[in-house]
């Protein structure tokens, strides 16, 4: 292992940008809804509610929704030693330990920092990885909590968040209220709330996944060159993404809210659409990528 993550100031540039463009796009998406709303405490304490709630609770809604839990090392001695092992190499704190029971093979990072965070695994993914290859995997996980970018997805998510259910109940308001009471200004004001909403949902949606797609293979070589071995980060990328091919797609449409946080996509085999608007990088990328580090530390892909 060479040691430690190293500072990529290439992602810390794209996740301030990132960062500064959705606040310029968030002020002008509650300035739109004063303006056609009116009311200031209804916009600031709803706004205030759900960004408070998805910062500081951002790791208990994701392994609720993927229904993990904490383990110990006494349930878990094989996960916490790989974890132990690269933390103390990265000379990071060690986030708390959690495992999913889906036989979808994935793994994600969430937390608020580093002292907050948790690394989940699903069972799925414990059954099929060799040690390296799962080595490899924790390594990237790691990562996206030693460069902080698992925090900025969060936050950066929360305007795609409200602006999504701002079109939902402005919708379900004019379907069940605002027909029935006949009140034009009522309807015109809802939908323009809806199209203020679903313009800032799409730009958010796009600027989160030109950030998610970078954090990736940003991960991906750290994770690599902490480990020394791209070769079984690229093995475990492989196997991972052919089986997520064959899990049912019932299955994958409910894990795949949570895309950007996790290893690999949640997404079929003729997922096509799904795959050019993708949180990841394709596979091929990802193995280029790797195969330039191996040519890098010299060592066969």
């Amino acid at each position: 292992m060479i040691g430690r993550f190293q500072p990529d100031r290439q992602l810390t540039a794209r996740m301030l940008v990132t960062l500064f463009l959705l606040g310029l796009l968030y002020v002008g998406f509650v300035a739109a809804l004063l303006v056609l709303l009116k009311s200031t405490v209804l916009v600031v304490v709803i706004a205030a509610a759900l960004l408070f709630g998805q910062y500081w609770f951002s790791d208990r809604i994701a392994l609720y929704a993927m229904r993990g839990r904490l383990v110990t090392r006494e349930v878990q001695p094989q996960l916490h030693g790989v974890i132990d092992r690269l933390c103390a190499t990265a000379d990071m704190p060690v986030p708390r330990v959690a495992l999913a029971d889906t036989d979808l093979p994935n793994a994600f990072a969430t937390g608020r920092n580093a002292d907050h965070a948790v690394v989940c695994v699903t069972t799925g993914l414990l059954r099929r990885l060799e040690p390296e290859e799962l080595e490899g995997v924790l390594a990237h996980e790691l990562s996206h909590v030693a460069h902080r970018d698992v925090a900025v997805i969060t936050v950066a998510s929360f305007l795609g968040v409200i602006a999504g259910l701002i079109v939902r109940f402005a919708f379900y308001s004019q379907m069940f209220g605002g027909r029935r009471r006949g009140d034009q200004n009522t309807f015109a004001i809802l939908m323009a709330v809806m199209a203020v909403s679903a313009a800032v949902y799409a730009l958010s949606f796009l600027l989160i996944r030109a950030l998610s797609r970078y954090r990736e293979l940003a991960a991906d070589r750290a994770a690599a060159l902490l480990t020394g071995r791209p070769s079984a980060l690229a093995s475990a990328l492989t196997k991972l993404d052919g089986d997520i091919a064959r899990i049912p797609s019932k299955d994958l449409r409910t894990a795949g809210a949570f895309n950007a946080f996790y290893f690999v996509p949640a997404l079929g085999a003729g997922a096509s659409l799904s795959r050019l608007l993708s949180t990841h990088p394709s596979l091929e990328q990802r193995l280029a990528g790797l195969a330039k580090i191996s040519a890098e530390l010299g060592r066969p892909a």
